[in-house]
């Protein structure tokens, strides 16, 4: 029973509490066994909430379909009523900042039933696709602790990867729920700008780019968390339009013959991907041919247009200057490059730099350079295949290092978000999908996207991919 339950996903397990062959203080006790087994070896939780998640499970839970299931939640991208908010820095970790609400997402988490167990580990303010903050140190990726688990929500996919927990609440601004999904072997859903709610503290973030959900072990976990996370606040700035059925029932439906296009190479040439990324993507081809689909080399010609990464770099920047004009406004005084890590004081001191005009004309470039890529799937295309990063996951200390060059870090940035911050500028859903290993068992996923607010599609042909091809059964290096 005891492996069973470490790597049954959401579903299996909400099942069994619903049938009474076991208590969610069962689930909760067994999930926090493993993560004091397996986390020193992952660094993946950096705030246990042990005592409070074993009460709330003994207690009375909302009668929602994930009641009793055990969850973690990245030190990111939403607030946790009573728990640390540090978000990757080291300032407010010594500050001992907690938050005193919930965000809506964590609360529609909470109501259907998840007993969160924990925190995890963040990059600073998830500004880079590795988690290797100066505050809390590496995580560590599963199947090799020597190699990077991605960033932001890196903590996240490390605890579900290795068994913890089966799903792990995570964030994505250029890459952040794809890349760690990618790197640890698991579903990374980027669901439609407007899908999900950032409120009630804010109506978006880095103009649009970010949306929030998770990283999950299966296909099917990742359409029933977006059920019951889905859907606006009112004031919200973006709304994706509602699905015309629960994205749950989508799972297993026939997505028909598809036209997929298929790429390899980086968007404007910004990065030269690795011939093992490439056969992951070409393999995953050849399965989509194999279930009846039409697949083609073809793809947007507007992703190779000038202008994607300034306006891409300029929102981010601008980003950065509000996150450390909140950080000020938290601790009390005027925030200095000692109190943030020299990456993110790049950025601040470029987004400093940038005008008002300016940072409107990077989003009007964006806007434009949406157009164009988005009317490709007008042309009689559902999906484009490509790799979900430039390279498979790198060494520890690989993008950030001993060096602390800002500069450095941004370049080796660059491999790992030029195939999937594009959807965060278009605001299509995306999914990275655990088809592929290397040869020395790093996991490589691939990436699909589809049209505007067409998640259904994309669960669909990932549920089809995930029968014809299972992932369930691996198990990495270090695991529960």
């Amino acid at each position: 029973m005891t492996d069973d339950l470490a790597f049954a996903d959401a579903t299996a397990l909400a099942a069994l509490v619903r049938a009474g062959d076991t208590t969610p203080a069962e689930l909760v006790d067994a999930a926090i066994a493993r993560i004091e087994a397996t986390n020193p070896a992952l660094n993946a939780v950096i705030h246990p909430r042990f005592e409070t998640a074993r009460a709330e499970a003994a207690g009375t839970l909302p009668d929602g379909p994930f009641r009793g299931v055990p969850i973690v939640v990245k030190d990111l991208d939403g607030t946790l009523a009573g728990a640390p908010q540090h978000m990757g820095n080291r300032l407010l970790r010594d500050r001992g900042h907690v938050a005193d609400h919930d965000s809506e997402l964590i609360a529609r988490l909470r109501r259907a039933g998840f007993v969160v167990v924990g925190k995890t580990n963040t990059p600073e303010f998830g500004l880079l696709p590795t988690t290797e903050p100066l505050a809390y140190g590496p995580s560590r990726n599963p199947w090799n602790p020597e190699h990077s688990t991605g960033g932001s929500s890196g903590g996240s996919a490390a605890a579900v990867a290795s068994g913890m927990v089966p799903v792990g609440h995570a964030g994505d601004g250029g890459g952040s729920i794809r890349t760690p999904a990618s790197h640890c072997g698991l579903v990374g859903l980027k669901p439609s700008r407007g899908r999900t709610t950032l409120g009630p503290d804010f109506g978006e973030a880095w103009a649009g780019l970010v949306v929030r959900h998770a990283i999950t072990r299966s296909v099917r976990d990742s359409a029933a968390v977006l059920d019951v996370i889905a859907g606006p606040l009112p004031g919200d700035p973006y709304t994706a339009p509602p699905p015309a059925r629960p994205y749950a029932a989508e799972v297993g439906a026939d997505p028909g013959r598809l036209r997929i296009g298929l790429r390899t190479d980086a968007p404007s040439g910004l990065a030269v991907v690795d011939p093992r990324c490439v056969e992951a993507v070409e393999d995953a081809g050849r399965l989509l041919e194999s279930l009846g689909h039409h697949v083609e080399l073809a793809s947007p010609a507007g992703l190779d247009t000038p202008g994607l990464l300034e306006a891409f770099s300029a929102v981010l920047a601008g980003g950065v200057v509000f996150d450390i004009d909140q950080l000020a406004a938290i601790v009390g005084r005027e925030i200095t490059a000692d109190d943030v890590e020299p990456f993110t004081w790049m950025q601040y001191e470029a987004g400093r730099a940038i005008t008002a005009g300016q940072y409107v004309d990077a989003l009007h470039i964006a806007h434009t350079w949406s157009r164009e890529v988005i009317g490709w799937w007008q042309t009689g295309f559902d999906l484009l295949l490509t790799p979900n990063t430039a390279e498979p996951a790198p060494r520890l200390g690989d993008i950030v290092n001993e060096t602390a060059d800002p500069f450095r870090a941004l370049e080796r940035a660059i491999p790992f978000a030029a195939h999937t911050a594009p959807w965060n500028v278009t605001g299509q859903p995306a999914v990275s999908l655990p088809l592929w290993w290397t040869d020395d068992g790093i996991p490589v996923g691939v990436q699909l996207v589809a049209d505007q607010y067409r998640e259904d599609v994309l669960l669909r042909v990932a549920a089809q991919l995930e029968t014809a091809r299972p992932w369930a059964a691996r198990r990495p290096a270090v695991h529960a």
